[in-house]
């Protein structure tokens, strides 16, 4: 992968940044696919500006080429993708070359079912400082390869990770992907964050809302959600008396909620009556502070019709009685 970004549009970009919360993070994910009866395996390469798609390419498509991919405007030249097309056709060249020496290990062939998978990139803090970067490959599910922390050693697991990662060693291969991750990764990252700022580097703060139900055993479970936040990174946690509560607390992890926004959810067990003891507290980036919330239980409704029929009951009675008068004038008349 390669940027075209100048060093005068990275240094807006750091500009920009410096005004931002938070951190980003750029990933490529790739797999390769092959299966019997299929004469060409299948490459799917996508890269990610946090949780939002901004290019791809998919083999087995009409058009064969990377594709700009991203809700915000294409500001690259025709040349850029074409050059981009060609990077990614070396890099399925690549993930072949490693699934034959990983299958001649099994003594396997190309023809069966067979994936390898690869996750890389980097994470890049608010000032535009590099802060880390990652290479993970999987063959099978099981046998991988990782780039460590220090971006200069591997952790394999397996026969053919191993036998790899002894390959790569020689060859010096995690000095080329530290120097991609430093440098073009960063570059990368920044350019998108430029192109996309009105999406990316924006905050919209979580709608909260506290839930109530009963359960079989006659225990409440109080459910607190949060919904339509951006960025993803939320956190949600239980309190009673005001303290950490951990225990029958259930959390399930930030999901996009399919229109650019994000929706979270964590729920606790509590005993019947004791519903007020427990708060909800949620910290986010969209909020001008922390937020506390505790289950409200609903207002008796007023009873209307008291109301409403005294004075219209009064009116009928005031009524009656002029139309009473006024039948009596005329009769005497």
């Amino acid at each position: 992968m390669r940027t075209l970004a100048s060093q005068t549009l990275l240094l807006l970009l750091l500009v920009t940044l410096a005004l931002t919360k938070g951190s980003y993070r750029l990933s490529h994910f790739q797999t390769l696919l092959t299966w019997p009866g299929l004469v060409e395996s299948q490459f799917i390469s996508a890269s990610y500006v946090n949780d939002t798609q901004f290019m791809g390419f998919n083999s087995r498509a009409e058009n064969l080429s990377v594709e700009h991919r991203a809700p915000w405007v294409d500001q690259q030249e025709p040349q850029y993708w074409l050059e981009e097309t060609q990077s990614i056709l070396q890099e399925k060249n690549f993930f072949q070359e490693v699934m034959k020496k990983a299958l001649r290990i099994y003594n396997q062939s190309m023809s069966g079912y067979h994936t390898i998978q690869r996750r890389y990139g980097c994470i890049v803090l608010p000032r535009g400082y590099f802060n880390r970067g990652f290479h993970e490959l999987t063959f099978g599910g099981q046998d991988y390869i990782a780039l460590n922390e220090d971006l200069c050693t591997w952790t394999s697991a397996c026969k053919a990770a191993k036998r790899i990662r002894q390959e790569w060693e020689r060859a010096g291969f995690a000095e080329e992907v530290k120097t991609y991750l430093k440098d073009e990764c960063v570059e990368l990252l920044l350019a998108q964050l430029h192109y996309g700022e009105e999406i990316l580097l924006r905050t919209d703060a979580p709608k909260i809302l506290v839930t109530h139900k009963v359960r079989t055993d006659r225990k409440i479970t109080l459910r607190c959600l949060a919904l339509n936040f951006y960025p993803a990174e939320i956190t949600l946690t239980w309190q009673r008396d005001g303290s950490n509560q951990t225990l029958d607390v259930e959390l399930v992890e930030t999901r996009p909620a399919g229109d650019g926004t994000f929706q979270k959810w964590a729920a606790v067990v509590v005993p019947s009556g004791e519903e007020q003891r427990y708060t909800c507290h949620v910290h986010h980036e969209g909020l001008p502070e922390p937020l506390t919330l505790r289950w409200e239980p609903p207002q008796p409704s007023v009873p209307i019709m008291p109301i409403v029929t005294g004075p219209v009951l009064g009116a009928v009675l005031i009524g009656a009685v002029v139309t009473s008068l006024m039948w009596k004038r005329r009769t005497k008349g």
